[in-house]
């Protein structure tokens, strides 16, 4: 398929995702009016199938996609590459298994794969089944052509010619089993983390809110741990996010919470707590839904040292006030560019490669 024709339906999507949510042009046609009242009712939808996608949140992850899909931004990316490898003649049929943490966390993948002019062949998650395929239906309706390009199942992947799996380090082994034959990216356990110095003002500490509580805390791109100075004042990140107690309300939230306090109780585990979220300082990066881990550092090297040890295991490091390679700033966790590739690995070269 003429690549122009990627570019401009992959564009035209996103522009029809960000009226969604802006609630503009609703009714511009009648597929269109169709497409929106389908997505309103699938967003509705989706709690039933994942209890932790509330309506806010999906349309949190339609937004992000829409902003990432304009005809500008993918053409700036696709800028960094050889614009003869989108044209090849060979085509690949690439397997993709999807992770269900967060809403549509495997939607780029996807794109990828069909910008680059090859197959995908989807394994969609349990827990997020129904969002993609609406997307790709719409994709079709935008640039026939791209029926042919993908594939939806529920069963093992097969017939194909190279593998993007998702998952945990436990799911992770198996997925070096089944598709150790092939060429592949296999993504493991990764978690963020936040490095403050005691000079981020209240503004800044209230944006790192949205990096620790959007999605309750299931993406690898949420912060789930802070590294703080020796002597910091804990009391200014409760301060700071104290817009953010309604999240105990939601009862699965609510559940957690209170389980990780009663072990923490039980065990005279030190902690602190503001009602909504636990403190606790501990050397581990993931933490439960409900809790956030912190740890001290003694100086700029002690801080570097322990970035270094972790670096596998970290998606996203967070300041506005350290020197870190590679660091982005508080509250744009959530908001990923279309070269900001899962685990550092560049998915296009993969592709291409092939």
């Amino acid at each position: 398929m003429d690549l122009e024709k990627r570019v401009k339906a992959f564009s035209s999507l996103g522009r029809m995702l960000q009226n969604f949510i802006n609630q503009k042009n609703y009714t511009v046609d009648e597929w269109k009016s169709d497409f929106f009242l389908k997505l309103d009712k699938t967003i509705k939808n989706s709690q039933n199938i994942n209890t932790w996608f509330i309506e806010g949140y999906v349309k949190y992850a339609i937004n992000a996609i829409a902003t990432n899909l304009t005809e500008e931004k993918i053409r700036q990316w696709m800028n960094k590459y050889s614009l003869s490898s989108f044209n090849s003649e060979k085509t690949k049929t690439i397997g993709v298994v999807m992770a269900g943490n967060i809403p549509l966390v495997g939607f780029f993948d996807f794109f990828y794969i069909m910008m680059s002019g090859n197959i995908v062949n989807v394994k969609l998650s349990s827990q997020d089944k129904q969002l993609l395929p609406l997307l790709a239906f719409a994709l079709i309706q935008l640039e026939p052509d791209f029926k042919n390009y993908y594939t939806f199942t529920e069963r093992q992947l097969k017939d194909i010619d190279a593998i993007i799996a998702t998952g945990s380090n436990n799911t992770s082994k198996y997925f070096e089993y089944y598709f150790g034959k092939y060429p592949n990216i296999i993504r493991k356990n990764r978690n963020s983390v936040a490095v403050l110095t005691g000079n981020e003002t209240n503004a800044e500490l209230k944006l790192l809110g949205n990096d620790i509580f959007l999605y309750f805390g299931f993406g690898c791109r949420n912060v789930s741990k802070l590294y703080i100075p020796v002597g910091y004042d804990l009391n200014k990140i409760f301060r700071a996010i104290e817009d953010k107690k309604e999240i105990i309300n939601n009862h699965k939230y609510f559940n957690n919470y209170e389980y990780n306090k009663a072990i923490y109780l039980i065990n005279q585990t030190l902690h602190l707590d503001n009602g909504f979220i636990l403190l606790k300082e501990d050397m581990s990066l993931h933490s439960p839904v409900g809790t956030l881990y912190y740890e001290y550092f003694k100086n700029n090297e002690d801080l570097k040292n322990k970035l270094i040890q972790n670096k596998e295991k970290i998606q996203c490091i967070v300041t506005n006030h350290f020197d870190v390679a590679d660091s982005i700033k508080i509250g744009n966790t959530q908001i990923p560019g279309l070269t900001d590739y899962p685990d550092g690995i560049d998915v296009m070269n993969f592709i291409f490669s092939l």
